[in-house]
């Protein structure tokens, strides 16, 4: 689905991005890991052509993609609902109504959160609102810049469970931005780790190991009991 070969992006004299080469299969999910200021958002950005970059990007002829920002700022006083945001998209890619219920129902946004101003949503409400703003148009791509952030553990582990969801119905490919290790280790098929050293990727049980991630986040990682696996899963937040 996406390949990427030497890829680079410099602001000024600034390499954030160097030497950077990969291969994402169709609808597997690959999560990007790694320090504040690695790289992780430049990557996304560079992936949807928002920023210059000299390599290779390149995705199947069939890839459709949808993109959910880490954040968006919503005033309490714009008279804005979440229906009108979705039927804004849908007159400009000439969709037809019943698609925004469709995304809707994929989301789990009930008719009264659909038509709740923005500014009023919860924090998870709003993240679903943007994933079935980014659902509109059937992307079968989705890329996601830490859309859990600024939520709670319950909120959070509910838009996972929704994200795999979609995945699992639809067999989408996912890209997702994550420094919740826990989540990775779950549901990412690669892990790609973005540091000031070489990037290196893999699978999570062979990246995510304590002597690899303090080389990555020069500091010890906390660990808990995964109980599914019956195994140590390191966790970061």
């Amino acid at each position: 689905m996406l390949s990427v070969t030497n890829l680079e992006v410099k602001f000024g004299s600034r390499a954030i991005l160097h030497g950077l080469s990969l291969e994402v299969p169709a609808a597997e999910c690959l999560a990007i890991i790694g320090p504040n200021g690695s790289g992780k958002t430049v990557f996304l950005k560079a992936m949807l052509g928002l920023v210059p970059y000299s390599g290779e990007i390149r995705w199947d002829a069939g890839a459709r993609l949808g993109y959910v920002p880490q954040k968006v700022a919503a005033d309490l006083h714009l008279p804005l609902t979440c229906r009108d945001l979705l039927e804004a998209k849908a007159r400009y890619l000439k969709r037809p109504g019943v698609e925004i219920e469709a995304v809707a129902r994929e989301a789990e946004l009930t008719a009264e959160l659909l038509d709740t101003n923005l500014g009023y949503l919860s924090g998870g409400q709003f993240q679903k609102a943007l994933i079935a703003f980014a659902l509109l148009g059937q992307p079968n791509v989705l890329l996601f810049d830490e859309p859990t952030a600024s939520l709670d553990e319950l909120s959070e582990e509910r838009v996972y469970e929704l994200l795999h969801s979609l995945q699992e119905q639809s067999g989408m490919t996912l890209v997702l931005v994550s420094h919740d290790l826990s989540v990775v280790y779950r549901y990412a098929d690669m892990v790609l780790c973005l540091s000031k050293g070489q990037p290196c990727m893999g699978p999570p049980k062979e990246i995510l190991t304590p002597a690899m991630l303090e080389e990555l986040y020069a500091a010890p990682s906390r660990y808990y009991r995964h109980q599914e696996h019956a195994e140590d899963v390191p966790k970061r937040r």
